[in-house]
Order: C-alpha cells, then structure tokens, then sequence
C-alpha cells in the first residue's frame, strides 16, 4: 500500500515538473521558434543621448533665427500700445417701449484696437476705423493708462494719430516698407481679441506686395503689404515689424470668412503712412497732389490698339476741366507711363504716388500718345476731397443719412455693373444698414441726378447741396436706377 502511494507521488511530481518546465522556458524564449511564428524583434527605446544624428551647424542655425526673433520682439513690444474706445450711439426707441418698459435710447459700444509709439512725445500711430466716433480714448502701455486725444484721422488711407501725455515712453523706428522682398520675414504685434492679450507676437513672410482693389473704394489708397504673419481682430493699428526692428506696415485688416485669422492679412506700408502721420501732426489734415484725370488700367487688347508693347500705366479716360492736368495740355487716351522717372505699373500705383506730393509740386510726367512718347511738365494742384463724404462744419451727412457717394466715372460704373455713359450724377457707393437712406430704399448702384430739384453733376455739387439741409427736413432725391428714373424722399434724422 505504500509503495503505491509513493509510486503515484513521483508521477505526479514527474508530471507537475514538465508542467513548470514548459511555462519556464515559454516564458523565457527558450524554445525554437518556427518561421511563420517568427516577428521582428521590437529595438528598445533610447532614452537620454541621442543628439549623433542632428546636425550642429543647423542647430545653431536655427537657435540664431530664435534668438533674432526674441531680440525684435523684445526690443519693439514696449512700443505698441493697446487702444479702448467708448463710443454712445442714439438709437430710435419707440416711447411706448421706453415709457413701459425703460428701454434705453442710447447704447454704449465699445471698440479694441492696437497703435504704435512714433515718438518719445507721445503721439501713437493707428487705424482710422480704430478711433473714428470714439467719444473717449484710453491708451494702456503695460500696466499704465493713459487718456487719448484724436490728432488728426485720414479716412482715405485709414490712419490717425492720436496723443498721449506719457513719460519715458518707447517709440519705434521707422523702417523703409520699398525695400521688403516678398518671402522676407516679418513679425505682427498687437492685441487680438482682449486687451489682456496686448503685445501678442505671431511670425510670418511678407507674401505680396501692392495689393488694391481690396475695399471696394471705402480707402482710396490701397497698397497693402500681404502677410500670413497672424492678424486679428484687435490687431488693428499694431506694428508689421522688419527683422531689423523696424516699423515697416501698420496692421489693418484681414481676408477672412469666419472673421478670425486664415493665413491672409494686410497692413499699410510705412512708406505711405510716413507721410500721412506727418502731415497729421503738423496741421491736423492731409493735403494731397491732384492732376485732374479720371484714369483705367489698360489690358491686352487695349495695348494693343494704343501700340504699347506691355499694358502698363494709366489710361486717362477724361480730363477735369480747369485741372492742371487740362493746363498742361493732357487727352483723353493718353497713356501716363512714368512720374518723375519712376515707371507706372497702373492706375492704383498712379494715384498713390501722386497723392504722396505736396500740391504745387511741379513734376515731369512721360506719356504715350499717337504712337510715340511725349514728356509733359506740370504744377500739381491740391486733390478735393471728395472722393466720398466727409465731415462738413454744418453737420456729418453721412452719419445722419447713412450715404457715401462718388463721382461717376467709367471706373464706378464697371464696379456696380451699371452704364450711365450718357447721364450727369454721383454714384451710391455704400448705404448703412439701418439709416435713413436704406429704410427708404437707397442702394449702391444708384444714380443720383438731383436734390431737391437741384441738378448734381459732381461730388462737389452733392455736398455744397447738403449743407443746406436742416435736421427732420425731407430730402427729394431723384435717382437712375438700371433704365429707370424714380424720385425718393428721405427724412433727415434729428442732429443729436
């Protein structure tokens, strides 16, 4: 009996052996593997050193591109400065609603914008749209807040100065924006969205130069630097900085469908604001050089029938009577090919280097008539300004009618798609939503022909016609709309 009990031990042990046997050496990786069960073997990871494959000289090359970037930043935030607007608007509350319910007739808005130090004096370079209407301004330069006053504003480029009484205040240095190459590196410094993100700094390349017809006329002078440096809303007025440190564009706007940044933003070359601000500081207003020519940029075909090799410069479609263009004895299909020396690429270019002369300035323009060149010398007269609305002594009709106009030219005509070749008026090129103009109808394309029964040929005519006008009176407007001709009658809103 007990030599079966022991009999039955060792084979159990013997069994439970070969058990532990083969987990061990499963466990292990003891045994031969076959080929179809055969798998890469897994390479450990390695931690800590592993720098034998990376490049030193790149390295390096990219910590000094770090290093600059930090060193502009550093060297240019304390300069851009972030802008509190606080505007109170008057709206038409119907007294019922305010008797019962206290609605309000006014309601305060409140606007976000950067601007940029030009001088230890404290005037601040920004955005027109930043500061128009503002009826309070402050200035925040890191923790310190400052009270602001308009300087001077330029709706036509989109830029102001305002004023600040600061000590030991860090202005930027003005580069040359001629000089930047598209693919040259360029940072963006301003304030998107909050004012707790002031001196935000975001990189990127200049991506085109000479950018226009961007605005549909609202800025006349459009030359904008592209860049897919990040811009915001808030952005607007801050610093487009060179690698140097150098102011070269202030931040204005961006192409955008969802209203944030998409890669695709403009800023005004310093360039052109240079002489803008200084005329701002000095007198308050811009006074710009004027030819007298309503202008085109040819294409192709009309090279061609000019005997021009290229389509470039501008075409004069008309002639201002009484202009120094007129004095000097321009026509109409003249091809205005340089100023000064300097070539014209088209009409936008034209217009913007005009503008940047004093009037009565005498320049030489080189033209392109019946086949041949021509040189022609003239004194440049001041440019109207009449290009849309502007604030009059009497009283803002563009804010109280909700209007801008222009004068009808070739131009406006192809940019609302109307023919009015044979008529007299101004053109509508904007209406307010919610104005006076727009409850009654009013839109762009509109031609108006007279108010008040009064007959308008020009801008001129226009404004000099609605200086007359008294706040709750009705203005007759007589329109050309497509083929037809309509009156209109707009009651003029309360002045309050």
């Amino acid at each position: 009996m007990k030599s079966r009990k022991t009999y039955a031990f060792v084979i159990f042990a013997v069994f439970i052996g070969i058990v532990v046997g083969l987990v061990l050496s499963s466990n292990l990786n003891l045994t031969n593997r076959t080929v179809a069960a055969d798998v890469p073997t897994i390479k450990p990871v390695l931690l800590g050193n592993q720098s034998e494959n990376i490049n030193p000289e790149q390295v390096a090359s990219a910590q000094m591109l770090s290093k600059a970037f930090a060193h502009v930043a550093q060297t240019v935030k304390g300069s851009v400065v972030t802008i509190k607007s606080t505007q109170t608007v008057r709206t038409e509350v119907p007294e019922f609603w305010q008797y019962f319910f206290n609605v309000p007739d006014e309601q305060v808005r409140q606007g976000l914008g950067s601007g940029v130090v030009v001088n230890a004096e404290g005037y601040i370079l920004t955005n027109n749209h930043v500061v128009e209407g503002a009826d309070d301004l402050q200035v925040s330069i890191g923790k310190d807040t400052y009270d602001a006053e308009i300087v001077g504003r330029d709706p036509e480029s989109d830029l102001a100065v305002i004023k600040i009484d600061g000590k030991n205040l860090t202005s930027i240095s003005l580069g040359d924006s001629d000089e930047l190459q598209v693919g040259e590196w360029v940072l963006a410094i301003g304030n998107p969205f909050a004012a707790v993100l002031d001196q935000t700094v975001t990189a990127g390349i200049v991506s085109a130069k000479g950018r226009t017809n961007l605005t549909r006329g609202q800025i006349p002078f459009e030359d904008f630097i592209q860049t897919d440096a990040a811009i915001n809303p808030g952005n607007s007025g801050g610093a487009l900085v060179n690698m140097n440190g150098e102011l070269v564009g202030i931040n204005t706007m961006i192409y955008s469908s969802s209203g944030g940044n998409v890669g695709i933003g403009f800023a005004i070359p310093i360039n052109l604001a240079k002489n803008v601000m200084e005329q701002l500081i000095q007198s308050g207003k811009v006074a710009r050089g004027w030819l007298g020519v309503y202008i085109g940029t040819l294409d192709d075909k009309m090279a061609e029938a000019l005997g021009l090799d290229e389509p470039t410069g501008a075409l004069v479609n008309q002639v201002t009577e009484d202009s120094p263009a007129e004095k000097a004895g321009l026509k109409e299909a003249d091809v205005i090919l340089e100023v000064e020396g300097k070539k014209i690429k088209d009409s936008n270019e034209l217009v913007n280097m005009i503008a940047n002369y004093a009037p009565g300035t005498s320049v030489e323009l080189l033209l392109w008539r019946d086949g041949r060149e021509k040189k022609v010398t003239l004194k440049l007269g001041e440019r109207p300004t009449e290009g849309v609305l502007v604030e009059e002594d009497v009283q803002d009709v563009e804010n109280l009618l909700g209007l801008q106009v222009e004068n009808l030219t070739p131009e406006t005509m192809r940019r609302y798609g109307v023919d009015y070749t044979d008529e007299k008026g101004v053109i509508i090129v904007n209406v307010k939503q919610g104005s006076a103009a727009a409850k009654e109808g009013l839109r762009p394309g509109d031609l108006i022909k007279s108010v008040n029964r009064q007959n308008v040929e020009r801008v001129s005519d226009f404004n000099n016609l609605m200086k007359e006008i008294k706040p709750n009176s009705v203005v007759l407007f007589r329109l050309k709309r497509g083929r037809s001709s309509i009156f209109v009658a707009v009651r003029v809103p309360e002045n309050k």
